[in-house]
């Protein structure tokens, strides 16, 4: 099921918003002080092409260690990037939302552009991993 939601996915529409992730990507590149933005982007645009089947999750909650993403400079890096192109990413997929909510069988897919829109706001210390790896993360925290 996951392989076909993913099939459907980029047909539809995934594949631009993903192509939006690596633009901005590329953007940051230009610019040295940009290159952990735009890891972060690559990162976030692949799994805006493919997001069925897993999951996004701060790397602090996957590995239970801090690190200069997941720290005070993370979250600074996090409030330029919403300023920068965090804002324009969110609107984009929000946009998305809205025409696949029209119809009944585009609901999964807009709940996927919400979901992706939350994270375009903050998504230094973020990584992608299956949803069973996540699952497993969070609740070998909560024991």
């Amino acid at each position: 099921m996951r392989t076909l939601g993913n099939i459907i996915w980029f047909l539809f529409g995934g594949v631009f918003m993903g192509l939006m992730w690596w633009l901005f990507g590329l953007l940051a590149f230009v610019s040295i002080i940009g290159i952990p933005w735009g890891r972060a982007c690559f990162v976030m645009g692949n799994f805006s092409f493919f997001p069925f089947g897993d999951e996004v999750i701060s790397r602090d909650e996957l590995t239970g260690n801090s690190d200069i993403g997941t720290g005070p400079l993370g979250f600074i890096g996090n409030i330029i990037w919403f300023v920068l192109a965090g804002v324009w990413l969110a609107i984009g997929h929000i946009l998305s939302a809205v025409a696949c909510f029209v119809t009944i069988i585009g609901i999964p897919f807009a709940l996927q552009h919400l979901k992706l829109a939350y994270i375009s706001l903050a998504p230094i210390g973020k990584t992608v991993v299956p949803k069973e790896q996540a699952a497993a993360a969070r609740y070998s925290l909560n024991k």
